[in-house]
């Protein structure tokens, strides 16, 4: 019976290659009615269809780019093939990098006369690339082509998110988005643990948030619908900084996933991968931060904006970073994506997908709230000692946070942050390093809601909050999973992978967790650049004509001290 039901598929298999008309004629129904519904959608309310006509004007994009690749893509490369060495070519590729570069210098020049102290954020991000420039394995072999284009691409995302009113206005758009999709958590978390609990306790708030998304990302990773969007993204990163599939797969995967689960993207390649390749998939994994802890981090009250663009900015910045500081001498098996495919879930069906992503999720929650306990515990042991230790030569208040403050203050504030933020960023700063990301988020949203509720600036000699600017950029420099725990995490995971590369993965590691530490710094150079004042801070006498003064907050704060200053 069953090898009469397998004939049976297959003569319908036979009669849909012969006949595939029905077939279309299906697929066309389905494409006529979605086209059907856009439209009616955007009739009856075009600023309220605004989102679903965009997404749908992406989605149409990419598959004609793919339909054109497909049917006239040998054609192209044939006829461009010609060029490719030559002298025409060679002229025009540096032409056009010399206008980027004119163009930037020249932006810089006329946009900084207005504000100064945003030429300290490039001189942060010089500072960095010679550093690293300094630290490379092989200084004769680096590929310019990358580092430049890998930079050039983070500074275009950032102009459009942070600069232009459109971009800023869709990534915020997609910010309140991503947090009204994960309070639907609330709908789970209170039935099980009840109101109370959700409200006060951390473990029932932000916790429950990770399964929520761990299920939405299985079910999407099911549908096949996730690794379209991580392939556009590595296409768009290979073409112009011209590094190899796998790695660009990987590091495009990091921008939702974490540092364990974007290799297995390209599990079967990794025995076969070179150093700089393997480096610049640690890389991707200690500058980014995974979809499931940035809807905790969100939780926090940390703008959702600013990590979305701030984990999307990562990306061609890693690339870049990784190929300035391990350049590529091998023979890589995988210059062209052909042969390079993503893996499906194995699941049989979506009820699956969605159980499986829930399950998965219970060891991340378990390892972050370990970590949590035992890091902070850590913490105030460490505390406790080294005011112990201060006491001893009359040094008061002596602590862990202290020698972050003064340590890394340099770096902070080449990064453009004020000199009298510096001591609280460089604090969050080495929290986030020798810690994790989690504690020093924690900490970033108290400063952040101290300045929300409007209390004053100085306190007992003590600051309080730190600035919006100074928000943003440590937002940017947090956003990153380069901390000391995570070497293991990235160790035991590409070990189990590809047990025959143990010995490379561990001589790569440090210099990888160094090289992501530095692209999320280098990040928040590009926001400290790009930043500019809104609302209260651009315009108080509008914001002052237009409020009501029920309670204290802090734009009213900001704008009674200019106009006192003046």
């Amino acid at each position: 019976m069953l090898q009469d039901y397998k004939e049976q598929e297959l003569l319908q298999r036979r009669d849909l290659r012969r006949h595939p008309l029905p077939t279309f004629l299906q697929r066309w129904e389905v494409h006529r009615s979605y086209f059907a519904y856009v439209l009616t959608a955007c009739i009856l309310n075009f600023q309220r269809a605004l989102a679903l006509f965009v997404l749908t004007c992406l989605v149409l994009f990419f598959l004609a780019c793919s339909l054109i690749r497909k049917h006239f893509g040998k054609k192209l490369l044939r006829y461009g093939k010609p060029f490719e060495n030559s002298q025409l070519w060679l002229w025009l590729k540096w032409g056009l990098i010399a206008v980027a570069l004119v163009g930037l210098i020249l932006w810089l020049i006329l946009d900084t006369a207005q504000r100064p102290k945003q030429l300290i954020s490039f001189a942060g991000i010089c500072m960095f690339v010679i550093i690293l420039f300094a630290c490379s394995k092989y200084h004769f072999a680096v590929s310019w082509r990358a580092v430049f284009w890998g930079l050039m691409l983070e500074f275009a995302l950032g102009i459009l998110v942070i600069r232009t009113d459109p971009g800023f206005a869709a990534f915020q758009w997609l910010g309140e988005q991503i947090q009204i999709f994960l309070n639907y958590t609330v709908a789970g978390s209170s039935f099980v643990f009840g109101d109370a609990l959700i409200k006060d306790v951390f473990a029932f708030q932000a916790l429950p948030i990770i399964v929520f998304f761990s299920c939405v990302m299985s079910v999407l990773y099911y549908l096949g619908l996730m690794q379209w969007v991580i392939v556009k993204i590595a296409w768009i990163l290979q073409i112009t900084l011209g590094t190899t599939a796998t790695e660009t797969l990987s590091v495009a995967g990091n921008i939702f996933v974490g540092m364990t689960e974007a290799p297995l993207l390209i599990r079967p390649y990794l025995p076969d991968m070179t150093s700089s390749e393997i480096h610049a998939v640690m890389t991707g994994g200690f500058a980014t931060i995974s979809g499931t802890v940035l809807g905790a981090y969100i939780t926090f009250g940390i703008d959702p904006a600013s990590l979305v663009s701030a984990s999307v900015m990562a990306a061609p910045c890693a690339l870049a970073l990784s190929k300035l500081v391990y350049p590529e001498v091998e023979e890589s098996k995988f210059k062209n994506k052909e042969g390079v495919k993503l893996p499906r879930g194995d699941q049989k069906n979506i009820l699956e997908a969605a159980s499986s992503g829930a399950a998965d999720s219970i060891g991340l929650i378990a390892n972050i709230a370990a970590n949590l306990i035992a890091f902070l515990a850590v913490l105030a042991f460490i505390n406790a000692v080294l005011s112990w230790l201060g006491e001893m030569v009359n040094i008061e208040g002596l602590s862990f946070q202290v020698i972050c403050s003064y340590v890394l203050r340099p770096i902070v504030f080449m990064m453009g942050v004020n000199w009298e933020d510096c001591p609280m960023v460089a604090e969050m700063l080495g929290t986030k390093f020798f810690l994790n990301e989690f504690v020093a988020y924690e900490r970033l949203s108290q400063y952040k809601n101290k300045r929300l509720s409007g209390i004053e600036e100085w306190v007992g000699g003590e600051k309080q909050w730190i600035s919006v600017r100074a928000e943003i950029i440590t937002t940017f420099s947090l956003c990153g999973f380069a901390n000391l725990s995570s070497m293991g995490i990235t160790l035991g995971g590409l070990t189990s992978m590809a047990p025959t590369r143990k010995s490379d993965f561990a001589k790569l590691v440090t210099r990888a967790l160094l090289t992501g530490a530095c692209v999320s710094l280098v990040n928040a150079c590009v926001a400290g650049i790009l930043y500019v004042p809104r609302g209260a801070e651009a315009n108080c006498a509008s914001f002052l004509n237009t409020t009501n003064f029920t309670s204290p907050s802090y734009e009213i704060y900001v704008c009674c001290r200019e106009f006192f200053q003046r």
